[in-house]
């Protein structure tokens, strides 16, 4: 650590990826921190390239990419960086205790979710899901345990009743992060931080959010498949069919029912077709729909789709 014309700087390594990783290290850069090196996980075939190794080769910062985190390699070239704290902005590869204690003071570690609840690789879309009203964000040390170990901040924010996985992400944890990383380095590295442990008894874990528990039950009340939708929009998009191929819903709003009643449409009835929307029955009202995209197509106005799929007033979805 330095001090810099009255200020004092750190020496970091950054293990991430994804533009997450990205605005994590353009923040330490921008109060003139000494990124030493970046860590990401090698590139996927075919996949693009990842924002955060992408930038930080632009300013000619070292970038390791091993395979493992756990073998020797990574663990020598770490400790020959000789920095003061390592900064894990969404990590996917598994980070065993000989990696992250190398740093002088450690590594500290973001997760999208007030621990010990909603630990795991879906932790901002499975509150939206559950119908939570609020969630938030840890900055954690990391363990051998998956998101287990003792917690230095927390930060939360609502879950609005309109709320999808988009929103409380890219315009609030998002940000909201990377402002807390900044703030738990400096608390470690100036030795004031204060590491809680979870609370077991209040511990839960959820698994990915991935294709097979997106699919939409039009037999749900409407509350449950509205917040399926939200929690799941943009990915990975909650989906039912027609004509058996996916068809993915996007930008909802729920109705709950009045004077509409869906036994006489049916479950998953396309109701009415509308300048901009859609609208679909569920038990106790109505999912009115404004992006569909289907069968591996472009997401597009739900009235487009439907014109362009054949799916016309009457249409029974998810059979």
């Amino acid at each position: 650590m330095d001090n810099l014309g009255g200020e004092t700087t750190m020496r970091i390594a950054i293990v991430g990826q994804s533009d997450f990783g990205k605005a994590v290290l353009d923040a330490f850069l921008a109060r003139s921190d000494q990124v030493a090196a970046v860590f990401c996980a090698p590139d996927k075939p075919a996949a693009a390239a990842d924002p955060l190794r992408q930038a930080a080769e632009q300013q000619q910062i070292p970038v390791h990419q091993f395979g493992s985190l756990k073998i020797a390699d990574a663990h020598r070239t770490l400790r020959a960086l000789d920095i003061d704290i390592g900064v894990m902005a969404y990590v996917l590869q598994f980070a065993p205790q000989e990696f992250v204690t190398i740093p002088r003071h450690g590594m500290i570690q973001f997760h999208p979710s007030l621990l010990p609840r909603y630990r795991g690789p879906s932790s901002i879309n499975w509150p939206i899901i559950r119908g939570e009203t609020r969630t938030g964000l840890s900055i954690f040390r990391p363990t051998d345990g998956l998101d287990e170990g003792p917690v230095i901040l927390q930060k939360e924010t609502a879950i609005a009743p309109d709320d999808s996985l988009g929103s409380v992400y890219f315009d609030r944890l998002f940000p909201m992060g990377v402002a807390a990383l900044l703030e738990a380095a400096d608390l470690v590295v100036n030795g004031v931080a204060a590491a809680l442990d979870q609370d077991e008894s209040q511990a839960s874990y959820e698994g990915w959010c991935r294709e097979a528990e997106a699919r939409i039950n039009w037999h749900n009340h409407v509350d449950l498949v509205y917040n399926l939708v939200r929690g799941c929009d943009p990915a990975p998009g909650a989906w039912t069919q027609f004509k058996g191929k996916k068809l993915q819903l996007h930008a909802a709003r729920k109705h709950p029912a009045r004077t509409f009643t869906q036994a006489k449409a049916g479950l998953g009835a396309v109701t009415s077709i509308a300048e901009q929307s859609v609208f679909v029955s569920a038990q106790g009202g109505q999912i009115e729909i404004f992006k569909l995209r289907y069968d591996g197509g472009k997401k597009l106005g739900a009235p487009q789709v439907c014109a362009e799929a054949g799916i016309a007033v009457g249409a029974i979805l998810g059979e």
